[in-house]
């Protein structure tokens, strides 16, 4: 096991489960990744092997199919397999999140309906709030959903950056709808739609165009969504009630953040692992680059913000494992892991000199994944305000 981001308080079924996923990532992710990177490639064999380790189930109910697991359990997964590929990561994290969103919100029958196939992976989960000109406003989305009088409703609008667009098979959909609040995000209901795995019309008034071609997080597919006149029952809406939407989206954002903040755990820990192998093999002047100041500085300052934001993700998960709100806890993890994240790939790429810009080697892939962080799930400036809310309600002056 490695020396940084060690965890306190692990039964051992967490630690067994996350041994076999990093026996898993040196063996099945490593080896493939820059390749299937270059290539753009979708990984395929990866992820049947995922369902094979039970890893799409690994937080869905027992009762449903899945292994129960907390979100820390799922978090530390999560660097594990990010430390491999970080478009990995990406591929079950939405699904995740629906899933998260299923368990929490769902009616009975959709619990019963959805969380047993996803559990094993027939089922594969996107969710979508985005849209061209939205950012992060989420409260004026124009996708809407107008009633029909069958009791349905009619879906038309266009989203924007959806994960896992093309292959997942059921997304989480927060639209507007005709509620009559005075509050815009009070107008916002999830659906759960259903299409084809694919591109081009997935679902009678549902299309998928295409890949968005990314400088980075590769492999993975990013969507837009196209909706035109697509008709939906009552029954596909989360939890069976319209108008609560936002209040369920925010609720999967923040273990989302707590996901995002993990994966930039996994990816600075294998920038660090890249940098301090090449800084004992590559000499200069006489002596290994490691034995130099300068880089023996470098190589401190990566471990410790790598070991900082691993305890500040592994704090996040157990506060909302606990059953309280995180949104303060996730947004500072989300926040420092990701800027951590950007600084020790950085400085690998540094180390590395030269060689580092060359495509053959491993740093060059981490330097164009290490910027979606700082803006997926959230930009930093988001972060900011979120984290300094809060604070100021925790610190407000009496009276």
């Amino acid at each position: 096991m490695p020396k940084l981001c060690a965890t306190a308080g692990l039964t051992e079924t967490q630690r067994d489960i996350l041994a076999a996923v990093r026996t898993f990532v040196d063996e099945q992710i490593l080896p493939v990744a820059t390749e299937l990177e270059h290539a753009d490639e979708y990984p395929t064999e990866i992820v049947e092997q995922m369902k094979k380790l039970g890893i799409f189930g690994l937080t869905i109910p027992e009762e449903f199919g899945g292994l129960g697991e907390s979100l820390l359990t799922y978090a530390l997964a999560v660097e594990e397999i990010s430390r491999g590929w970080m478009s990995v990561s990406g591929i079950i994290n939405t699904h995740f999140i629906v899933a998260y969103l299923l368990s929490q919100h769902g009616t009975e029958e959709q619990k019963r309906n959805y969380l047993p196939r996803m559990a094993t992976g027939e089922v594969r989960g996107a969710f979508s709030m985005s849209e061209p000109a939205l950012g992060s406003d989420v409260s004026a989305i124009k996708t809407s959903a107008t009633p029909r009088e069958d009791g349905g409703y009619s879906i038309t609008g266009q989203k924007m950056w959806v994960t896992n667009g093309g292959s997942a098979n059921l997304v989480a959909l927060l639209v507007r709808t005709p509620e009559g609040h005075d509050k815009p995000h009070r107008n916002l209901t999830t659906f759960l739609v259903e299409k084809e795995s694919g591109f081009g019309q997935t679902a009678q008034g549902v299309t998928v165009p295409g890949k968005i071609e990314k400088m980075g997080y590769k492999g993975v597919d990013t969507t837009e969504l196209l909706f035109d006149d697509h008709r939906i029952d009552a029954g596909q809406i989360l939890g069976g009630t319209p108008g609560r939407g936002f209040y369920q989206m925010m609720d999967g954002v923040e273990v989302g953040r707590v996901n995002v903040a993990a994966r930039a755990v996994g990816v600075a820990t294998r920038a660090f692992e890249l940098g301090i192998s090449y800084a004992q093999q590559r000499r200069t002047f006489g002596k290994k680059i490691a034995d130099h100041q300068a880089i023996l500085f470098r190589l401190a300052e990566m471990g410790t913000k790598v070991e900082a934001a691993h305890q500040m993700v592994v704090r996040a998960a157990r506060v909302k494992d606990a059953g309280s709100r995180n949104d303060l806890e996730a947004g500072m993890a989300k926040y420092l892991a990701s800027e951590y994240c950007r600084d020790v790939v950085e400085e690998s790429f540094r180390i590395h000199g030269g060689y580092g810009f060359a495509k053959e080697f491993e740093i060059e892939r981490l330097y164009r994944e290490a910027p979606m962080l700082l803006i997926g799930e959230g930009t930093a400036d988001i972060q900011r305000m979120i984290i300094g809310r809060r604070l100021l309600e925790d610190y407000a002056l009496p009276g």
